[in-house]
């Protein structure tokens, strides 16, 4: 039985955006995953920690998956970043994952510890958060994606298939 997982994205939020990288990612792994049945998809959230976090958090609820991926847009960075913690009402909270660990086994992939004070991190945090204060098992991780080119694109799609292939209870 394969783990149940949620993944997360974006909507643009400049004029200049045709679209999101973490949009354009998880139209990616839908086109190659059809038949990954306990793969579910929130895509395209709105640019606002309160509205974001409540449709994610509701999906968790009801999906009740036990790997969380929660993507955004880093327009600013090449390659993929794990980030390790979010910061919101003067507290810091740390993924359960081990990033180190994960990260070595990855090609194009780096550890943040800067989810970068805008609603990624405010995501973060919110999620980070609930399953806090629910004693939640269930692991999460917010990956920052750049923007794809021709000479990241398939460094990327390898890196993040290999982190969702990954054996979380070992990591």
């Amino acid at each position: 039985m394969s783990t149940k997982i949620l993944l997360t994205s974006f909507d643009t939020w400049l004029s200049h955006q045709l679209s999101n990288a973490s949009d354009d990612l998880l139209i990616q792994l839908q086109k190659k995953t059809l038949l990954e049945q306990n793969w579910h998809f929130v895509r395209q959230l709105p640019v606002e920690i309160p509205r974001a976090s409540e449709r994610v958090i509701k999906a968790i609820e009801q999906l009740n998956p036990e790997l969380i991926i929660c993507c955004g847009m880093a327009e600013r960075r090449y390659h993929l970043t794990l980030e390790s913690n979010a910061r919101g009402n003067n507290q810091k909270i740390f993924t359960t994952v081990n990033l180190s660990q994960l990260v070595n086994q990855l090609s194009y992939t780096s550890i943040s510890h800067d989810a970068g004070q805008f609603v990624c991190e405010g995501l973060y945090y919110q999620v980070l958060s609930h399953l806090q204060n629910t004693s939640s098992t269930r692991q999460v991780l917010f990956i920052h994606v750049p923007i794809f080119t021709s000479t990241n694109f398939s460094k990327i799609m390898l890196d993040v298939r290999q982190i969702i292939d990954n054996d979380f209870s070992k990591v």
